[in-house]
């Protein structure tokens, strides 16, 4: 029989349902945000009949999880004009775009107000842009000094660390590359969430999986992992379907 994973879509009671079969021994069953996908991890050998049965005595708790998540904030489409909301390290701030007749820039103005400075008639897409970038340079500058803390703690060497827009997850790794890419959306989470997601990619390069040694691992290195997890899962939205 392969060990290569694959997967397929079945129904369950209305429920569509990923299930991807894997070379493990337990069956995880996962329910995401924002929009309550069911994801279910299954072992080779077992067949859909099994998984079918193994939801159904797990809907009352997918129904449970999937209603916390219709019930968060959620972001609508960011058109970037003043007085759109947007997050920055967890904090909420209150857009003003300001046009000048100089290079674009992006300024926190206090606890509640983020400025951005761009030229006369800059669309949309250009403002996104000068933003994103700014973005993108907040949490490279974090990451350093992050990267120093926890390489120490979890006792592994990352060769390089890589910033990327992903749909659906918060970060990943290559094990064999040591190198590890992390979500540009964690410019917006709180630090704890962005430590959580590096530590996690952190950990699998000494367990790839996502197993019970994993598990212990950090609860080793990280004993609030899972409170920082649900911090995460309870941030704001975007339209996006994100994963973690």
């Amino acid at each position: 029989m392969s060990t290569k994973a694959r997967g397929h879509r079945i129904d369950i009671r209305g429920i569509p349902v990923e299930v991807v079969h894997k070379s493990i021994k337990n069956l995880h069953i996962g329910v995401y945000p924002p929009s309550g996908r069911v994801r279910v991890a299954a072992p080779l050998w077992l067949d859909d009949d099994a998984v079918r049965l193994a939801v159904i005595s797990r809907l009352g708790w997918i129904h449970r999880k999937r209603a916390e998540f219709a019930q968060q904030d959620r972001q609508s489409q960011r058109e970037f004009v003043t007085g759109e909301s947007h997050y920055f390290r967890g904090r909420r701030y209150r857009l003003d775009v300001i046009e000048h007749d100089g290079p674009p820039a992006v300024r926190l103005l206090s606890n509640t107000k983020m400025a951005l400075r761009v030229r006369p008639g800059t669309d949309r897409d250009l403002r996104e842009a000068v933003l994103e970038r700014w973005y993108r340079r907040q949490l490279r500058d974090q990451l350093p000094e992050l990267c120093v803390k926890w390489e120490q703690k979890v006792g592994v060497m990352v060769d390089e660390v890589r910033i990327k827009k992903m749909k659906t997850l918060w970060g990943s790794c290559n094990i064999e590359a040591k190198r590890i890419w992390l979500n540009l959306e964690l410019a917006k989470k709180p630090t704890s969430c962005l430590e959580l997601v590096l530590v996690h990619e952190m950990v699998h390069l000494i367990e790839r999986r996502h197993n019970e040694r994993f598990r212990k691992l950090m609860d080793r290195f990280m004993p609030q992992w899972r409170v920082h997890r649900d911090e995460l899962n309870q941030q704001p939205l975007a339209h996006e379907d994100w994963a973690y």
